[in-house]
C-alpha cells in the first residue's frame, strides 16, 4: 500500500479565520473526531507492516515490563487500602483491555494506556469516602457510577472538540506534572517497603531484605539502561543490555530471593495466588450498579467529573510526551478520537470492577523511545590547550547520538495485550507468585526517578548549582540571570508541592484541579512576570510537530510573543520580520501563515531555537529514559 503524502501544515482541521457560529468548537460536534479518523485511517496498513522489525520486538519486551510491573505495584497499594477489592487479575484485565482497544482502534497507538498511581489514589480515596459514611458495602456500585459518569463526560469532551485546548500545553505544565507523578511513585515505593515490616506474616529480616532487593533492582535497571548512552563494549551489546534491562533485573532478583539458606528462610512476602480469570473477591465480573442508592449515584457525578479532568490532562499529556519534539515522527495524531475511546474503556472498566486505565505519563514516552532508531556518530572537536603560550590545539572524540526514525506501529501494543491475557492463566499466575513484593518497591523507584531525572525542573536546578565558569557558553540559559531561572523553577514547584500535599489528604481527588490550573498560570500570569526572551529560553511547547498539532487545530501563538509584539507596536517599532508580526506559535494572517511558523519567527526566537537544537545535538538525544543505541 502506498504511503499517503499529506501536508499537515495545511490540514483542513482549523478554527482560524472562521467567523460566525462556526468558530465555536462546541457548536460543531464530532468535527475533531471525524478529522482524526480521516487523517489516520490511510496509515492503518503501514501501522502493521512497519512493526515487523527488531525494534518492535525489543520495544514490546521493554514496554511490557514497564507497564506490567508498575500495574501490579499499584494494585498491591489498592488492595491494602480497599479491603482487598482489587487484585492481580483486575490489574491484568485492565491493562489487557486498554492495550487491546488502543492497539486496534486508536489514532495514537504509541501512547501506552494502563494503570497509574493517580487512579490508584482515586480508588482508595473513594473507598475512604464510602467508609467515612459507614457504607463500604456499596463501594463497588459507587465506584462503578463514578466510572459511568466519567465515561459520559469523556464522550462529551471528545464530541465537543475540547481536546483542542491541550495545544496550550508547554514544558512548564507537563514537566511539573511529570515531576509530581515521579514524586508520587517514589512515595509509593517507600510505602511498599514499609508494608514489608507491617503486613501479617512479615518479619524484620524479610523487611530489611526487601529494602536491599528494591534498591539493588533500582540500581540494576538504571545502570543497564544507561549502558545505551555510554561508549563501553560494542554497539550490539549496549543495545541488548539497554533493551532488556527490565527482564534481566526482574529475573535476576527474583531468583536471588529464592537462594536457599538465610535468604529464602526470611519469609519474604510474595504476590498472592489468584484463581485464573476470576476476580479477587467472591463476585462476578459484572458489578450490580443498579443496586446503588440514588443519592450515592448523584454523589458520584462530581467525582466522575474530577476523573475526567484528571484523564483529560493525564492521558493527553501522555500522548503529547509520546509524540514529543525529540522523536522524528511522520504519522498523524488523533486526540479527540482517542479520548472518546478512553471513555469507552472507562465505561467497561466501571461495570466490570477493574481500575480505570488511562495514559501513562512516565511509560508513554518510553514506548516511543524504545521504538526509535538511534545512531551513534563520532564527533570531533578541537580546543586550545589551557596553556595558550604553547600554541597547541587538542583534538577530542566524543559520541553524539541522533534519532533517525521511529517505527510507528500497532503490533507492540497488540502483542502486549495478548501477553496480559496470557498472564491471567493458571501456570503464569504461579510464575508471578514467585516474585517478591519488595521488588515492586524497586519498580516504583525506577519509574519515579526516571520521571524526576528527565524533567526540566531538575535540569534547571542543577544548572543553577553549577559553577559559572564551567557552564557551556552555547547554553541559551547563559543569557539569563540564575535568579530568574530560580524564580521560574519556583512557580513550577508551587504546582508540584500543592499537588503532592493534597494527595496525602482525604481531599486527594481534588488534585486534578491544581494540575490543570498550571495551564492558565503559564498563559495568563507568567508572560507578565517573565520577558519574552526568558520564556523562549526556559519553556517551549511539549509537542511542536505539525503532524501532531494538526489534530488540535495547529499551534497557538505564545502569549509572551503577543505581549512583546504589542509593546513594540505601542512604541511605534516596525515588525522585525516584515511579515505581519512575530510568532512563536501560529499566525492568524492567512492559511499559509497559520500553518508555517518559520517565516513568522523573529531573529531572537530563531537564535534561541538554534541554540537549543545545538545543545540537544551536542549532548545527544534527550529521551525520557535511556535506551540502546546502535
Amino acid at each position: 500500500m502506498k504511503r499517503p503524502t499529506v501536508d499537515y501544515a495545511n490540514d483542513p482541521y482549523t478554527w482560524d479565520n472562521i467567523s460566525g457560529w462556526k468558530q465555536y468548537r462546541s457548536l460543531r460536534p464530532f468535527r475533531g473526531m471525524y478529522h482524526d479518523v480521516r487523517r489516520r485511517l490511510p496509515w492503518y496498513w503501514t501501522d502493521i507492516t512497519d512493526g515487523m522489525t527488531y525494534r518492535t520486538f525489543a520495544g514490546c519486551i521493554r514496554i511490557f515490563f514497564v507497564n506490567l510491573l508498575p500495574a501490579i505495584a499499584f494494585i498491591l497499594d489498592m488492595q491494602r487500602r480497599t479491603n482487598g477489592f482489587f487484585g492481580i487479575n483486575e490489574a491484568l484485565f485492565s491493562s489487557a483491555l486498554a492495550a487491546l482497544v488502543f492497539s486496534l482502534f486508536s489514532c495514537q497507538p504509541l501512547t501506552v494506556v494502563g494503570i497509574t498511581g493517580l487512579i490508584s489514589l482515586f480508588n482508595y480515596t473513594i473507598y475512604d469516602i464510602a467508609k467515612s459514611y459507614g457504607r463500604e458495602d456499596i463501594y463497588p456500585q459507587f465506584l462503578c457510577w463514578c466510572a459511568i459518569w466519567a465515561a459520559i463526560t469523556h464522550w462529551v469532551a471528545a464530541v465537543l472538540n475540547w481536546c483542542d485546548y491541550m495545544r496550550y500545553i508547554t514544558d512548564f505544565s507537563s514537566n511539573a506534572f511529570g515531576m509530581y507523578v515521579g514524586i508520587i511513585y517514589m512515595i509509593k515505593g517507600v510505602e511498599e517497603l514499609v508494608a514489608g515490616f507491617q503486613e501479617p506474616g512479615s518479619s524484620w529480616a524479610a523487611g530489611y531484605l526487601g529494602i536491599v532487593i528494591a534498591l539493588c533492582y533500582w540500581a540494576s535497571v538504571y545502570f543497564l539502561e544507561a549502558m545505551g548512552g555510554t561508549t563501553y563494549l560494542t554497539p550490539v551489546t549496549r543495545k541488548l543490555l539497554a533493551d532488556f534491562a527490565y527482564p534481566i533485573a526482574t529475573i535476576w532478583w527474583t531468583g536471588f530471593s529464592h537462594i536457599p539458606g538465610r535468604i529464602k528462610s526470611t519469609g519474604l512476602l510474595r504476590l498472592e495466588h489468584t484463581p485464573a480469570f476470576y476476580p479477587t473477591t467472591d463476585r462476578s465480573w459484572l458489578i450490580d450498579f443498579w443496586n446503588c442508592p440514588v443519592d450515592w449515584i448523584f454523589v458520584a457525578l462530581p467525582i466522575g467529573i474530577l476523573i475526567t479532568l484528571l484523564f483529560y490532562y493525564d492521558h493527553n499529556v501522555s500522548s503529547l510526551t509520546a509524540q514529543a519534539k525529540q522523536f522524528p515522527l511522520t504519522k498523524p495524531a488523533g486526540f479527540h478520537w482517542d479520548f472518546f475511546l478512553l471513555g469507552i474503556t472507562c465505561f467497561i472498566g466501571g461495570i466490570i470492577g477493574i481500575p480505570l486505565p488511562n495514559g501513562l505519563v512516565p511509560q508513554a514516552p518510553v514506548h516511543t523511545d524504545s521504538l526509535t532508531e538511534y545512531v551513534d556518530n563520532l564527533a570531533r572537536s578541537r580546543e586550545q590547550d589551557y596553556e595558550p603560550s604553547e600554541g597547541e590545539w587538542l583534538q577530542h572524540n566524543k559520541k553524539v547520538v541522533r534519532a533517525t526514525k521511529v517505527h510507528e506501529q500497532r503490533l507492540s501494543h497488540f502483542i502486549m495485550a495478548l501477553g496480559f491475557v496470557g498472564l491471567m492463566t493458571g501456570p503464569l499466575l504461579i510464575v508471578l507468585h514467585t516474585i517478591p513484593r519488595a521488588l515492586f518497591g524497586g519498580v516504583f523507584f525506577v519509574v519515579g526517578w526516571g520521571s524526576i531525572e528527565g524533567m526540566n525542573i531538575t535540569s534547571n536546578v542543577l544548572y543553577i548549582l553549577r559553577e559559572s565558569r564551567y557552564i557551556d557558553p552555547q547554553d541559551p540559559r547563559t543569557t539569563l540571570k540564575k535568579s530568574r531561572i530560580a524564580y521560574y523553577v519556583f512557580w513550577q514547584s508551587i504546582g508540584v508541592a500543592a499537588s503532592v500535599a493534597i494527595s496525602q489528604t482525604i481531599g486527594a481527588i481534588g488534585f486534578p484541579v491544581i494540575i490543570v490550573s498550571l495551564i492558565p498560570l503559564r498563559w495568563c500570569i507568567l508572560p507578565r512576570i517573565f520577558s519574552e526572551h526568558e520564556l523562549l529560553v526556559l519553556d517551549s511547547p511539549t509537542a511542536d510537530a505539525t503532524v501532531v498539532l494538526a489534530s488540535m487545530g495547529g499551534q497557538p501563538t505564545l502569549p509572551e510573543v503577543k505581549l512583546a509584539e504589542q509593546k513594540r507596536s505601542e512604541r511605534g517599532e516596525e515588525d522585525v520580520d516584515g511579515a505581519g508580526g512575530v510568532s512563536s506559535g501560529t499566525s492568524s494572517q492567512g492559511t499559509e501563515g497559520i500553518r508555517s511558523r518559520e517565516k513568522f519567527k523573529d531573529d531572537e526566537e530563531k537564535e534561541v531555537g538554534r541554540l537549543r537544537r545545538e545543545r540537544e545535538t551536542e549532548g545527544g538525544v534527550q529521551a525520557t529514559l535511556r535506551t540502546g543505541h546502535a
